[in-house]
């Protein structure tokens, strides 16, 4: 990969030209994870499940505008050294209708809440459940307790 498609040059949204597509100086951050709406959590056994998610690989959970998302990171088999998609014109339609009005080029996505680690998640099941002597606490370690 060159030094250019490894670090695209930076420019503001607003200082694009007419025509330019803000795509060309990304990297594509929009390819590299998909998110999917969760139930929200409620319950000891509600948070267990999605403790359960996030101990498979790489992946986080959100919350924006109260809904609470499954982040699985991955780049897209078809995106390419230049961060451009490699089936562009056979895309598929979530990508067709994705736009860069609202994209996270500008690294200034904020959510309501996200949860990098099943631990973090953990404890914030603690701090908004009520106590339950049989759950363990977050640790280090995880362990899926048999619930009854």
């Amino acid at each position: 990969m060159s030094a250019a498609a490894a670090a695209p040059l930076r420019i503001k949204r607003e200082d694009l030209k007419p025509g330019e597509s803000l795509c060309s100086y990304c990297t594509a951050k929009c390819c590299r994870y998909f998110a999917l709406p969760i139930d929200t959590p409620a319950t000891w056994l509600d948070f267990d499940y999605v403790r359960w998610y996030m101990i498979h690989g790489r992946t986080a959970i959100f919350v924006e505008d109260d809904t609470w998302y499954l982040m699985i990171y991955g780049d897209c088999e078809h995106l390419q050294d230049d961060h451009r998609c490699g089936i562009y014109h056979e895309r598929p339609q979530i990508c067709r209708e994705y736009s860069t009005e609202n994209c996270e080029y500008d690294d200034e996505a904020c959510y309501d809440k996200f949860f990098e680690t099943a631990e973090q998640l953990w404890e914030y099941a603690e701090a908004v459940l009520p106590p339950r002597k049989d759950r363990p606490r977050a640790t280090g370690r995880i362990s899926l307790p048999v619930l009854s």
